[in-house]
């Protein structure tokens, strides 16, 4: 007893996860597993978390959960998380149960995980199940049923069971306003409007921002300015909804300096409200109005979306129609750029490149904004022969002078991993500045040429350009990465000393990741104790304990691994690391306790991922993947790369001699 009443203590206190699984390890100990009321505050605990998977653990460990609202708790978590058919489970076994029966809160759950599958089965299930139990009585319960005979188009037990109903209120109006919406009978659901209000029902934002959008889609203009005249004159505070859909109308229906008008009152702009103000300009063809608005959503850190990109390509085309529908894009290149650019930022990076394309055949000469929209999208693709064909593009038009869009050549072959290309580009830039030197540097190391990055480094202070942090942890990886230790640990102190430049977390990382590698763990174990800043920090201690791993060392590996265990505690990562650590010194009991302690919390090693482009699809590959396509042409090619791994000599770091670089410039 006096356990559970200590734990009862802590439940309590509860404020976070991470203390919220501490309370679960204490639990698992002590063999509590099966305390309702201990098990009911971990499982609304990891629900408020969204860790859906431990609270079903916890749920699991119930043998007799006698709490109607562990059930109700963990269906709706389910249905939240569009895990309909988990929750349509759950709720089959609570029918079997032979202790509770579900109540007027299990419903609407229910009914929503079955509105999401569209399951017709089990809404004739549920709807007897309902009459019988006399639950539609309920304004919530049948508030739902309605809901859900909405989406699945049984428009005619919707309306039945909502004029069945002795009670309503506005949640019932405005679904079935809303789901007539949804389904395009507009005229009903302004009939509905109408119907409401009659009926002194008072109507909220959902409710008018229903009506507002069924005006624009009808056209109707004067029933629309007579709902936004309502809404004026009962003093209405409008939210970003209504505000939206009134700006949505006004477009719609031609009515574009008062839809600006509403706009420019939104303090707190939705990405709606911009494409709706961005549609009606594309409506009329000002493809102009349309980009300035793309250019204010860029300065706002509003990120475009495919709606409102294809408005924009919508504008475009209408205004550069002739009276007798010929096309004239010649020289709308800015429009184009802006449709590239707007592509980039908002990530799609193959439909940047399919608009660049299409700006080709158009006839439309790129200038160097286009270019350089376009190389960004290959960087990030890893598209090396669209970039070469770009690069081509670049020398047809004259632009190798241009250092934004060489800057941008040049990363593209980088990344890309064309490191012979970069070179040849940097040696031809017409001035380079600290960016470029980074860039290439970067590309030496990230491609094992750590001495060829090195003499850049240099070279790059011989030049006097002074680097940044950024340069710093460049070079300071290349040396990381060949094993060049006491290079990477002067150029470490170059940033600090020489330069001035505190190191955060990034470089830390690089200088522990430089020693972790020649096994000088108890170094960068006391580089990380020496600084309050790093001393606790959890991804520095990951790397170090990963190289504790790599080399045997079990001491300082346990010290750090308990550490984040506590910090950390459902990062799986961790564990799988101790676990190989102690497997590796044959210690099997203390490898049993943490594959114990894993299971108990529901941790899982992550499998690893890697992908690859191929003809504008990305390809998956996990840990152990034996699922995908060409699998056995795959193993086979992996099987002959590790062969010739194993019987190719490696060459030498110091058959490189000391020409091919030279001590940090002090």
């Amino acid at each position: 007893m006096d356990s559970i009443k200590n734990l009862s203590l802590l439940k309590s206190s509860l404020t976070s996860l991470k203390r919220g699984k501490l309370l679960h390890q204490k639990i698992v100990t002590l063999g509590l597993q099966s305390n309702i009321n201990l098990s009911k505050n971990l499982i609304n605990l990891y629900i408020s978390c969204e860790e859906i998977h431990s609270a079903e653990l916890v749920f699991q460990n119930l043998e007799k959960p006698l709490d109607i609202t562990l059930w109700n708790g963990l269906i709706a978590s389910y249905t939240k998380n569009q895990l309909f058919n988990e929750a349509l489970d759950l709720f089959d076994k609570l029918l079997q149960f032979p202790y509770l029966k579900p109540d007027s809160y299990t419903f609407p759950s229910v009914l929503k995980a079955c509105s999401g599958l569209g399951n017709l089965r089990y809404v004739q299930m549920i709807h007897a199940h309902l009459i019988k139990t006399g639950l539609l009585l309920d304004v919530v319960v049948t508030s739902s049923a309605i809901g859900l005979y909405a989406k699945c188009d049984l428009f005619a037990s919707a309306i039945q069971l909502f004029d069945e109903m002795p009670e309503r209120e506005i949640a019932c109006w405005n679904t079935v306003i809303s789901c007539y919406y949804q389904n395009g009978q507009f005229h009903k659901a302004l009939q509905f409007f109408d119907k409401m209000k009659d009926l002194r029902y008072m109507p909220n934002s959902v409710t008018y921002t229903a009506a507002i959008s069924s005006c624009a889609r009808l056209l109707d203009i004067e029933r629309g300015e007579t709902i936004h005249r309502e809404l004026v004159d009962n003093k209405f505070l409008l939210d970003g909804f209504v505000s939206a859909a009134l700006v949505d109308m006004y477009g719609k229906c031609g009515l574009l300096e008062k839809a600006k008008e509403i706009f420019e009152q939104i303090p707190a702009k939705s990405l709606v409200s911009w494409n709706s103000m961005i549609s009606g300009y594309s409506l009329r063809g000002d493809s102009k109005s349309c980009i300035q608005l793309l250019q204010r959503m860029s300065k706002e850190n509003m990120k475009p979306s495919s709606v409102t990109l294809s408005s924009l390509l919508m504008a475009c085309s209408k205004s550069t129609e002739l009276q007798h529908g010929n096309m004239m894009a010649k020289n709308n290149v800015e429009a184009w750029n802006v449709m590239i650019s707007g592509h980039v930022s908002a990530g799609y990076y193959l439909e940047a490149l399919a608009i660049y394309n299409d700006m080709k055949l158009a006839g439309i000469k790129p200038d160097a904004i286009t270019l350089t929209s376009a190389l960004v999208s290959c960087s990030q693709l890893g598209a090396l022969e669209h970039g070469k064909e770009i690069h081509k593009c670049i020398i047809d038009c004259k632009l190798e002078s241009n250092e934004i869009v060489m800057g941008s050549l040049l990363d593209m072959y980088a990344k890309c991993g064309a490191v012979s290309e970069a070179i040849e580009v940097f040696d031809e830039l017409p001035e380079r500045d600290l960016v470029s030197w980074t860039t290439m540097i970067a590309a030496y190391g990230s491609h094992g040429q750590a001495f060829e990055a090195l003499k850049l480094f240099n070279g790059m202070l011989h030049s006097n350009v002074k680097p940044d942090r950024v340069a710093f942890l460049a070079v300071i990886s290349a040396c990381a990465h060949a094993g060049l230790v006491d290079e990477g640990y002067q150029y470490f102190n170059l940033m600090v000393s020489g330069d001035g430049i505190q190191p955060s977390a990034e470089e830390y990382s690089c200088l522990i990741d430089l020693l972790g590698r020649a096994g000088r763990l108890r170094e960068a174990y006391a580089i990380l104790q020496s600084n309050s800043d790093t001393r606790e920090d959890v991804e520095l201690l990951s790397a170090l304990v990963s190289a504790c791993h790599l080399h045997g060392e079990l001491e300082i590996g346990e010290e750090i691994a308990k550490m984040l265990t506590q910090k950390n505690i459902d990062d799986p990562s961790t564990y799988v690391v101790l676990d190989k650590i102690y497997a590796s010194q044959n210690k099997w009991n203390e490898v049993r306790k943490f594959r114990l302690k894993m299971k108990e919390l529901g941790l899982r090693k992550k499998p690893g991922c890697s992908w690859i482009e191929v003809d504008k699809r990305i390809q998956t590959f996990l840990a152990d993947d034996k699922y995908f396509l060409l699998v056995d042409d795959v193993y086979q090619c992996l099987s002959l790369i590790n062969s010739d791994m194993e019987t190719c000599e490696c060459l030498s770091i110091d058959s490189k001699g000391d020409d091919y670089y030279s001590k940090p410039t002090t």
